[in-house]
């Protein structure tokens, strides 16, 4: 008798690693003053896509959307929504998917799709940008969040150090990063029908801010976060984890703008992305 297993998937085992709600406890402040720029009104149906556990999709939810979380990590699902539930909001909701294959999610559905580091980091991108356009009514909106490689502030950096520490990427592997360029971005959405007119960027700041010294932070990302863990693991193969740890405390205490040394103030720049359908 033969057994059948599963095949796993890289991009929700990435994920399911770590536990990327001990980052997203930094992302919270950030998180609702970016929801407070989208103009969400009360009824408004919003798909927060790479949810994670509900940094943005609780702050739209409070503002009186009827709000779907939508991530691939089982873990970060759950999380938000406990979160949810504890603060009793009814209208919030979140559930398992695959941002390049929304097949649960009816087309024309909703008024806005919100992904905030979130769907950057699928593979696929043509597909994730066909189907975010997909679910979208005519007339509504897609926003979202991307990293821009070689930008100096924190993410992109840590991903800079990090590569330098792991093996090469497999043939046909698609930087998440270039969802932070606008040619790419632009590109993507044509194919998905968006004309180029009704795409539009603005640079933003996103600040990761903690009640403890950098050195702490750092390691909620060696500890929680399955990119940067799997760089550590891969450096300690190769005996660098050490000289990984080294050059990431030098970031993380370089990018530092608290004036106390027991907590943590990092902006780090992104890439705002507005879609018109």
């Amino acid at each position: 008798m033969f057994q059948t297993t599963e095949q796993i998937n890289p991009n929700k085992a990435l994920w399911e690693k770590g536990d990327f709600t001990q980052l997203a406890e930094t992302m919270r402040e950030s998180g609702a003053a970016l929801v407070d720029k989208l103009g969400i009104k009360k009824g408004m149906r919003v798909l927060d896509l790479g949810c994670g556990d509900g940094t943005t999709a609780l702050p739209e939810a409070r503002l009186g959307a009827q709000v779907l979380g939508v991530d691939i990590a089982r873990n970060l699902v759950a999380a938000g929504n406990k979160r949810a539930q504890a603060e009793g909001l009814t209208n919030c909701t979140f559930q398992e998917g695959d941002a390049t294959d929304l097949h649960e999610l009816q087309d024309h559905t909703f008024d806005l799709v919100v992904s905030i580091f979130g769907a950057m980091f699928a593979p696929k991108p043509f597909d994730v940008a066909r189907e975010m356009v997909r679910v979208t009514k005519p007339g509504g909106r897609i926003v979202m969040g991307n990293w821009i490689p070689g930008d100096p502030t924190l993410v992109a950096q840590i991903l800079r150090i990090s590569s330098a520490y792991t093996p090469p990427p497999p043939e046909g592997f698609v930087s998440p990063m270039l969802w932070g360029q606008e040619d790419q971005v632009i590109e993507r959405f044509e194919k998905a029908g968006v004309p180029m007119e009704n795409i539009s960027f603005t640079r933003d700041t996103f600040t990761f801010s903690a009640p403890y010294p950098p050195s702490e932070f750092l390691g909620k990302f060696r500890d929680y976060y399955g990119p940067t863990m799997n760089a550590f693991e891969a450096a300690q193969k190769n005996g660098k984890a050490q000289d990984l740890q080294r050059d990431l405390e030098e970031l993380f205490k370089s990018q530092n703008k608290s004036t106390s040394e027991n907590s943590t103030s990092i902006p780090a720049t992104y890439l705002r992305v507005t879609v018109q359908c």
